[in-house]
């Protein structure tokens, strides 16, 4: 019921974002005339399209990724392959990068083919089982299509948002050559602006959602995947604060979207817990995240985050798994 009602969501919110973008994209057509904004509308698009396709090359730059062999880490690559198996989904590339930041993250273009990344700080950080629940999850996204489906979503408010750059611009440099049509510009342009941070925040609450369904995926196709899956997120959250000190934060906000977990919000919503001398096991880390109390803050943060706060995403997972 909760896998159905999750399903549901997700397919209200793309319908939504699909027609907002629509609707006021007809109405901005009518008032501007179509050719120009058609005509941006198409290198927007393209633009997009070569960055999802040249963007592999460009997060292994940015986070220090090279290929994993098998020989290196044999039981990695079992968990990836059996979990692709049970998925019935294509074994993506293993991929392991530098980052001492728990993290992992799916990825890939048609040119690269699919991907699958862990970093050095979650092997370090983690034990094999919750490394596993974490694969469960990452496979989960390439199932899902999450990489096409969050790129097809990320460019429609950026299509407002260049109509509006451009038409402010336009309307500046205008300047009294033409007051009526320069300030029509700049009131669709203002108003193309506002659609952008409207969709945006679409945008982010639909990444929030494919999170959660790629949860279910790695509690579906890991044994315990619940259990593990809280222990990593706790030990993800608790470990994120430790690692501040590093300015590898500033390379994560390139591609938050696709990462397990925002280490920044993560951060975040468990700074209250500091560190506990009677915690014995991991369990009780979980216990004690989900027991802490949602702020009226936490709730209004999360709206601007691209993951779920990590209190609420824990104690999603205890229903995901009766």
């Amino acid at each position: 019921m909760q896998l159905l009602k999750l399903r549901l969501t997700i397919i209200g919110t793309l319908a939504m974002l699909i027609g907002l973008s629509t609707l006021f994209f007809s109405v901005i057509l009518t008032l501007m005339g179509s050719f120009s904004i058609t005509s941006m509308i198409v290198l927007v698009v393209l633009f997009n399209i070569a960055q999802w396709l040249v963007a592999p090359y460009m997060i292994g730059a940015i986070y220090g990724i090279r290929e994993l062999p098998e020989s290196s880490n044999p039981r990695l690559h079992e968990i990836v392959r059996r979990i692709s198996q049970n998925t019935r989904i294509k074994m993506p590339k293993l991929m392991m990068s530098s980052l001492n930041i728990p993290n992992a993250f799916a990825y890939g273009s048609p040119l690269t083919g699919n991907r699958v990344a862990v970093t050095q700080g979650l092997l370090n950080n983690l034990e094999e089982e919750e490394v596993e629940a974490v694969l469960g999850h990452e496979l989960g996204h390439l199932k899902h299509r999450d990489v096409q489906i969050m790129m097809f979503a990320s460019v429609l408010p950026s299509i407002f948002y260049y109509i509006g750059n451009s038409l402010m611009w336009s309307a500046w440099l205008g300047g009294g050559r033409n007051r009526n049509i320069s300030g029509g510009a700049f009131a669709i342009a203002m108003v193309s602006m506002a659609l952008y941070w409207i969709l945006s925040l679409v945008v982010m609450g639909l990444s929030r959602l494919r999170e959660y369904y790629a949860d279910t995926h790695a509690v579906k196709h890991v044994d315990d995947g619940a259990r593990k899956l809280s222990e990593a997120l706790a030990k993800i959250a608790t470990s994120s604060g430790k690692i501040r000190t590093t300015n590898q934060s500033t390379h994560v906000m390139g591609f938050k979207t696709m990462l397990f977990s925002d280490p920044d919000t993560a951060r975040r919503d468990v700074q209250e817990l500091g560190t506990s001398r009677y915690r014995t096991s991991d369990q009780m880390l979980v216990q004690e995240i989900t027991s802490r109390e949602l702020k009226t803050a936490d709730r209004i943060l999360e709206i601007f985050s691209t993951h779920p706060n990590t209190v609420k995403r824990i104690r999603a997972l205890r229903d995901f798994g009766k």
